[in-house]
């Protein structure tokens, strides 16, 4: 067997892929902050039939870069008007993009991944409370209920089990403007943020707890993470196939695109897990 024979045979037989991303759609739950997404169809087929008989379709989309599963550059949020390592936002921004902490300045992402599943290790395998704050105390016992270790440099995923709430056909209910949104606050983010990981991940729409009523009006840990500690934040995960799974170790795959001088940018994460 040849070594390429080999390397193909561990992918095929020897890890289960988890897609972690969610399907861009017409209609999905999206912040109300960003532009929508938007897919037509400008030529069918039959529009326009070569002499072979032969035809194409082609598309064309719209969308804010912060729509579905996506990841935050550092660009994305300053406070005081500075981004992470005291970046004048304005400055950077001139041109109408960012040249500094622009989403293409993100890496290809293969790196260790952990799954925190909160809900479960409280008890409540089904998901959190809507408007619960994620604690210190609560992302303490997840990790020994899990028996894991965390690594620096590592993706840290946090499943709230809002994810439940996406397909739901009243999209404001995934949005949480009335209810809230699970996830951390400021104390959380800076719990994960102690444990210097490349970058952190949830299930819900803006990745840390919103309270009833209060929509996006404070976001205390994006700003921890992305202009003190210069950690991405990737939202609208798809998290509760992995956590049924019981996989909370895994090899975590993702790659932005090189949206030049952009905020943020879709993606598509994968998890990469060990059979057995």
């Amino acid at each position: 067997m040849s070594t390429t024979d080999a390397l193909l045979s561990v992918v095929r037989d020897g890890v289960e892929v988890f897609d972690l991303g969610r399907e861009l759609r017409v209609g999905m739950p999206q912040s109300p902050n960003h532009p929508a997404y938007w897919h037509a169809m400008p030529r069918r087929h039959g529009d326009m039939v070569r002499a072979d008989g032969g035809s194409a379709a082609n598309d064309m989309i719209s969308m804010g870069t912060h729509v579905g599963t996506h990841v935050d550059a550092l660009a994305h949020v300053s406070q005081d008007g500075v981004l992470h390592g005291g970046v004048d936002a304005v400055e950077a921004g001139r041109g109408g993009r960012f040249v500094e902490h622009g989403v293409h300045t993100i890496e290809p992402v293969v790196r260790p991944g952990v799954l925190l599943d909160v809900p479960t290790a409280l008890g409540v395998p089904e998901g959190l409370a809507p408007g619960y704050e994620i604690t210190p105390d609560d992302l303490d016992r997840t990790v020994e209920a899990q028996g894991i270790a965390i690594t620096a440099d590592s993706v840290l995923l946090i499943r709230s089990g809002w994810g439940r709430h996406f397909d739901d056909p009243d999209r404001t209910v995934y949005q949480g403007k009335d209810s809230g949104v699970p996830g951390v606050g400021e104390a959380g983010a800076r719990w994960l943020a102690e444990r210097t990981p490349h970058a952190v991940g949830a299930d819900t729409i803006a990745f840390e707890c919103l309270r009833p009523g209060a929509g996006h009006g404070l976001l205390p840990a994006h700003r921890v993470l992305l202009v003190e500690r210069g950690v991405y934040i990737i939202e609208a995960m798809d998290l509760d196939g992995l956590a049924a799974a019981g996989a909370h170790e895994f090899t975590f795959v993702m790659s932005p695109l090189k949206l030049f001088g952009a905020t943020g940018s879709p993606v598509r994460p994968l998890a990469v897990v060990a059979r057995g």
